[in-house]
């Protein structure tokens, strides 16, 4: 087996950079030949995964956050490369998805083990018509404004970065025309926010979308209709638990494709990645993607 290890080594603050040498030692003992690719730059860190998959990896291991996952997957979508992420980011949405463990030595265990035994699965991916794959969640309105405010932020680190910037952002909120089309429905309301998701989380451990499945080929969507800013933060709260789909202003609808629009000029953000304004069409295909483990 043919493995390479895609490192981003500012991720988590420096702590790629510090366990690469550990993690690559791992997982060589597993594999016939590890290539150790690190990458100095976001173009770059995209170079080397297209390289990679090129080239023949079996698995492309990436040792990072969800920037360097997204980056991944955009190379190993609908290839023969499977992708394993060991977790050494902010959010880390798409590894808590994939049920690897937080700790990135840890993870690395597992995905030694995994290699040993050539254990993989399938998922599914979103895809925006036009533009990139996706593994976790979509989203516009109210949380790809986080998302922009998250940016701009260089404190705090971690889930806190995003609770601030959630702060930061409902001094500004007002509701927008959306239109909603699934399969069988559409749905035209004023809304602060939607979430089209292949997989439960963002925003660093968020299950923004509680009950999807990362295999069922569908997406599961949540839209928060017009809210007063006092009744959003009786929402929030209950994000962390998943409770917030229980809220009256709370709709979700499960579907194949789903289409966004309305006159909102909402910017989308897919694994934590700025997209483009709507409308956008999004796809969910099935088994898209290999996942060790």
């Amino acid at each position: 087996m043919i493995a390479a290890l895609l490192v981003s080594p500012a991720a988590g603050r420096g702590i790629a950079s510090r366990i690469a040498g550990t993690v690559a030692q791992r997982l060589r003992a597993s594999v016939d030949r590890l290539d150790t690719l690190v990458a100095d730059s976001a173009q770059g860190s995209v170079a080397l995964a297209k390289d990679a998959v090129a080239n023949g990896a079996d698995v492309l291991v990436v040792l990072g956050g969800d920037g360097l996952a997204h980056t991944a997957v955009q190379a190993c979508a609908g290839s023969s490369t499977a992708l394993a992420v060991i977790p050494a980011g902010t959010g880390n949405d798409l590894a808590r998805a994939l049920g690897t463990p937080a700790d990135p030595l840890a993870a690395t265990m597992l995905t030694a083990d995994a290699l040993r035994a050539n254990r993989t699965r399938r998922i599914d991916l979103g895809r925006v018509a036009g533009g990139s794959w996706f593994a976790t969640v979509l989203c516009a309105g109210f949380d790809s404004a986080v998302s922009e405010r998250v940016n701009t932020l260089r404190w705090p680190a971690g889930p806190r970065r995003y609770d601030l910037a959630i702060l930061t952002e409902l001094t500004r909120l007002k509701a927008k025309p959306l239109v909603v089309e699934t399969d069988d429905t559409t749905l035209r309301l004023d809304a602060t926010m939607v979430s089209v998701g292949n997989s439960r989380f963002y925003g660093g451990g968020i299950p923004i979308c509680p009950d999807a499945e990362l295999d069922d080929g569908l997406f599961d969507v949540t839209v928060v209709g017009a809210t007063h800013r006092r009744d959003l933060v009786r929402i929030l709260p209950r994000l962390r638990t998943g409770r917030h789909i229980e809220h009256p202003s709370v709709t979700t609808l499960r579907a194949r494709s789903v289409r966004l629009s309305g006159l909102n000029h909402w910017v989308a953000y897919a694994d934590g990645e700025r997209q483009a304004r709507l409308p956008l069409t999004i796809r969910c295909l099935p088994a898209a993607l290999t996942v060790l483990g």
